[in-house]
């Protein structure tokens, strides 16, 4: 964010402005409001924010055996998704291998 708030600072004050609204107008606590940034913030693949949500899911009152619940539940839901989509996208692995399927990415559109 910081070549965004010397460059474009409108944009990031725009997402202050979001985090302002999300604040003011949210329907869960502080405790479940992280547990849910946290694992986004995972699967996202995000240290800053992995390590700003632990952080902030401590000081809302949770222990370290509850964040290491939700990262295995992060870590078991996003293994299951991952497998459950890299079936479906190889499912006609056999076609593939004949060359009757083509990836448009790979410039082998027919």
């Amino acid at each position: 964010m910081r070549m965004l708030e010397e460059f474009f600072p409108e944009f990031t004050q725009k997402l202050d402005e979001i985090d302002q609204l999300y604040a003011e107008k949210r329907m869960i606590d502080e405790k479940t409001y992280q547990f849910i940034c946290f694992a986004l913030s995972i699967k996202a693949r995000s240290k800053p924010c992995v390590l700003k949500h632990f952080k902030g899911a401590l000081e809302a009152g949770a222990t370290v055996k509850e964040l290491s619940y939700i990262f295995a539940l992060v870590m078991r839901e996003a293994a299951g998704a991952d497998d459950c989509w890299t079936h479906d996208v190889l499912g006609d692995w056999k076609e593939i291998l004949k060359g009757n399927i083509s990836c448009s990415c790979a410039g082998d559109e027919k």
